[in-house]
């Protein structure tokens, strides 16, 4: 397993994150998305030598990074699975209630999307992949070449927010009965050409291809199971630090903070009889949402749309 050297990758809100986690010397902390392991050794410069560290990817080659780093540092190991399972990780580990902080830092990194053969980006041609982890599940050529039209559309739409996704979604659909698609350039064309409406300074495939990348690997389903997960792995008193890239990751993270400052009985039944500790909130949100400065998003544009939330746990 090796490294991808030549694509480098620029961690967003790196010490506004890490200050956000209030790193103690012995705490124990989780990194959900180690990447490129940016958050992770700035985390590790903060923790003294009782501290320890937990990095999770589901990439391969963000792995390889990590077991490099695991080999310098024994306060850290890495493990490859998705941030949805950290609190089966945790468990078995014996620190269930007892994590002092997570980082979730969402979305795809640089290197995923420069380099081509990752099947990322509609900019440079490659195989058309778009797994994160390449061994597991369905690549986005075999979606898009044996999904019908309806959910074709679906994707586009509820993961992409795609104004043209039926109309794209039939031009994919059309194409594929004369030949089958392989290439990230061949669905790009197609797509190019089926959306009516191109927006100044976006490629017209963009919606599409954000929609297939968070389908082909369950973004939001693993983001709504990992946020349950790190609420339970927390120790009282922990924090949760998470990094948004788009509106729906966002949402999913405002809402599910929101329900649990309000406490368990605002999403209650009503006349349902409940106990006191149901009306007390779980989580205190910690200052308001947080943007990249104008410093950084000019040093490194990917990070305009980083929006950071965090929130410490109550009980």
């Amino acid at each position: 397993m090796t490294t991808n050297s030549g694509f480098t990758h620029i961690t967003v809100l790196l010490e506004e994150a890490v200050e956000a986690l209030a790193v103690r010397a012995d705490g124990c902390y989780l990194d959900g998305t180690f990447g490129r392991g940016g958050h992770s050794r700035l985390i590790l410069q903060n923790l003294g030598p009782e501290g320890r560290l937990l990095g999770f990817d589901k990439d391969p080659q963000a792995i390889a990074t990590g077991q490099t780093l695991a080999a310098e540092d024994g306060r850290f190991v890495i493990v490859q699975r998705s941030f949805a399972e950290l609190g089966a990780e945790a468990q078995e580990r014996g620190l269930a209630g007892k994590v002092s902080g997570i980082l979730l830092d969402l979305g795809v990194s640089s290197p995923q999307l420069d380099d081509p053969e990752r099947g990322f980006s509609f900019m440079n041609d490659g195989p058309l992949d778009m797994r994160m982890d390449p061994s597991r599940g369905v690549s986005a050529a075999e979606f898009v070449n044996t999904a019908p039209a309806e959910e074709i559309a679906r994707v586009f739409k509820e993961y992409g927010e795609e104004r043209f996704s039926r109309r794209m979604a039939g031009a994919v659909v059309a194409r594929r009965e004369t030949e089958p698609f392989e290439r990230t350039g061949d669905l790009a064309e197609v797509l190019k050409v089926a959306n009516p409406a191109w927006e100044k300074g976006k490629n017209p495939a963009t919606r599409a291809f954000q929609g297939l990348r968070i389908h082909v690997n369950n973004e939001l389903g693993d983001l709504e199971a990992g946020l349950d997960a790190a609420l339970d792995a927390l120790e009282v008193g922990g924090r949760l630090v998470v990094i948004s890239f788009h509106s729906l990751e966002d949402r999913i993270v405002k809402l599910f903070m929101r329900k649990l400052v309000k406490g368990e009985a605002d999403n209650l039944p009503r006349n349902l009889p409940i106990r006191h500790q149901a009306f007390e909130p779980r989580i205190k949100l910690i200052g308001k949402a947080q943007f990249a400065s104008d410093d950084e998003t000019r040093a490194n544009p990917r990070s305009r749309s980083a929006v950071m939330r965090v929130a410490e746990k109550l009980r």
